[in-house]
C-alpha cells in the first residue's frame, strides 16, 4: 500500500530557496496538460564537439579551452532560445546543461529567461555520464554533488531534472538496474520539490528491441506503483516498436509525462513515430537542431528553426 504524503509540504519548507509559489504551479499544469514538446539543449563534456561540429563551428574556433568551448555551445543555445520561433506556445519545457544554467541570456540567468520572457519551462540535466557496461546496460556514474546541485537549481528556478541511462540488449538482471536506480535517484530529486525525468534509453539497434522494450515497461510501471501518491515523474524512452507501447505509463497517476528520444533517427522519421504514439511528445536534440548551422542569416536560421519546431509539435499533438 502507498503510504500518503501528507507531510510533503512541511519537509520542503526547510528546503534552501525552495518556495510554493504560483509558477511552480503553472509550470506543473502546463507539463501535464499543453500541447507541445521538450527541446533537449543538453549536450554536454564528450557530446559537445560533435554538436558543434554538425552545427558549423570547427574545433579551430574555439582554441581557449574548455571555457571557449562552452562559450561557443552557450552562444548556440542562446541564438536557439532568442529565436522567435522558440517560444512556451509550442516549446513546453527546455533541458539545459549545469554550465548553461549557470550561464545568463541578455543578461538575465538562463531559467529565469526561458521561463519569464519565454514561458518555456526549465528543466537541468543532472547524470555525470554513465558506468561500463554491465548485463547489457548501463546504470549512471555515482553523482557525490547531487545535494548540491539539485539546492542550486531550485534557487535558479528550475522544475525538473533529467538523468540518462542506456539499454543495448534485453537482460532483466541489467534493465531493472537501470530502472532501479533511475526511481531511487528520483525520490531523491522530488524530495528538492522539482520533477525528475527518468530516462532509460533503448537502443535503437538493439536486436530485439521489442523485449527489451516488454522488460523496460514491467518495470517502469513497478516503480511507478512504488510511489507515493504525490511523487510525480516523467518518462523519457525510446521511440517504442508497437505503436501506443507505452499507453500503461501514459495513464499512470504518478506519471506527469511520457517523452520520447530521437534516439539518433532523422527528425522525419522520428516524428513519424511519434505521431502513432498518442499522449507520447517530443524530447529531441539533434532531430530539434537538424539543419541549423551557425552560418546562416538571422532571416534562413528563424526559418530553418521555425520548420523543425512545426514538425516537432505536429508530432507530438498527434
Amino acid at each position: 500500500m502507498k503510504k500518503m504524503g501528507s507531510y510533503l509540504s512541511i519537509i520542503l519548507s526547510y528546503i534552501p530557496g525552495f518556495q510554493y509559489d504560483d509558477a511552480k504551479t503553472e509550470q506543473m499544469e502546463k507539463m501535464s496538460k499543453a500541447d507541445g514538446y521538450i527541446a533537449a539543449l543538453d549536450q554536454s563534456g564528450g557530446s559537445t564537439p560533435k554538436a558543434l561540429k554538425i552545427y558549423g563551428v570547427m574545433e579551430n574556433e574555439y582554441t581557449l579551452g574548455e571555457e571557449s568551448m562552452y562559450q561557443a555551445v552557450h552562444d548556440m543555445r542562446t541564438r536557439i532560445i532568442t529565436s522567435p520561433s522558440f517560444n512556451g506556445d509550442r516549446t513546453l519545457a527546455a533541458i539545459l546543461f549545469e554550465n548553461t544554467m549557470d550561464r545568463e541570456i541578455e543578461g538575465i540567468p538562463t531559467a529565469t529567461f526561458l521561463w519569464e520572457k519565454k514561458k518555456v519551462i526549465p528543466l537541468l540535466k543532472i547524470d555525470k555520464g554513465m558506468e561500463e557496461e554491465k548485463n547489457g546496460a548501463q546504470i549512471m556514474k555515482p553523482m557525490p554533488a547531487l545535494d548540491d546541485l539539485l539546492t542550486r537549481a531550485v534557487k535558479k528556478g528550475i522544475f525538473g531534472t533529467k538523468m540518462r541511462s542506456f539499454i543495448r540488449i534485453p537482460n532483466a538482471d541489467g534493465i531493472k538496474a537501470v530502472v532501479d536506480q533511475q526511481f531511487e535517484v528520483g525520490k531523491k530529486i522530488i524530495s528538492y520539490g522539482l520533477c525528475p525525468i527518468i530516462e532509460p534509453e533503448v537502443d535503437i539497434n538493439c536486436k530485439e528491441k521489442v523485449k527489451a522494450e516488454e522488460l523496460l515497461k514491467k518495470y517502469l510501471l513497478a516503480g511507478l506503483d512504488d510511489l507515493n501518491d504525490d511523487q510525480k515523474v516523467m518518462l523519457k524512452v525510446t521511440l517504442p516498436t508497437k505503436d501506443g507501447f507505452y499507453k500503461e505509463c501514459i495513464d499512470h497517476p504518478n506519471c506527469v509525462r511520457v517523452v520520447a528520444l530521437s534516439g539518433g533517427y532523422p527528425r522525419d522519421k522520428a516524428n513519424e513515430v511519434l505521431a502513432r504514439n498518442p499522449g507520447m511528445i517530443a524530447s529531441f536534440s539533434r532531430a530539434l537542431t537538424e539543419g541549423l548551422n551557425a552560418k546562416q542569416t538571422k532571416e534562413e536560421y528563424d526559418a530553418t528553426l521555425d520548420t523543425s519546431i512545426t514538425g516537432i509539435y505536429e508530432a507530438s499533438k498527434a
